[in-house]
């Protein structure tokens, strides 16, 4: 069974940048999909990014197309996401969450496999 971990969050300045990383184990990887999704409080999940099986196909919600960017290392087992330009608006617990497909989906009930989550705070 697929294991997701995540890190990287933590507390930027309106306008920094952070890497999150996500590491998988259980299973090898470029069998799935990862997307990252993250949650406001009071707010619902939301897509953020996603990523297919070996890269080819990759999705942003609008509201982080150019600033962020999804990668991923099959080789070593890992999926990152560049967050740049941070705004107060995209503080949140940004988890992983991988799906047995070889495409993207925005709805997080299609992922099967999720991460514990990290907290990315962003304040002056």
């Amino acid at each position: 069974q697929l294991q997701l971990v995540e890190s990287g969050g933590g507390l930027v300045h309106p306008g920094g940048s952070l890497r999150l990383s996500c590491a998988a184990s259980g299973f090898t990887l470029n069998y799935y999909t990862i997307a990252w999704f993250r949650q406001a409080p009071g707010k619902e999940r939301e897509g953020v990014s996603c990523i297919s099986r070996y890269g080819f196909i990759t999705y942003y919600a609008d509201s982080v197309k150019g600033p962020f960017t999804i990668s991923r290392d099959n080789a070593k087992n890992m999926v990152y996401l560049q967050m740049n330009s941070l705004k107060p608006e995209d503080e949140a617990v940004y988890y992983c969450a991988g799906r047995d497909s070889s495409s993207c989906s925005r709805n997080d009930y299609d992922y099967a496999y999720w991460g514990q989550g990290t907290q990315v705070t962003v304040s002056s």
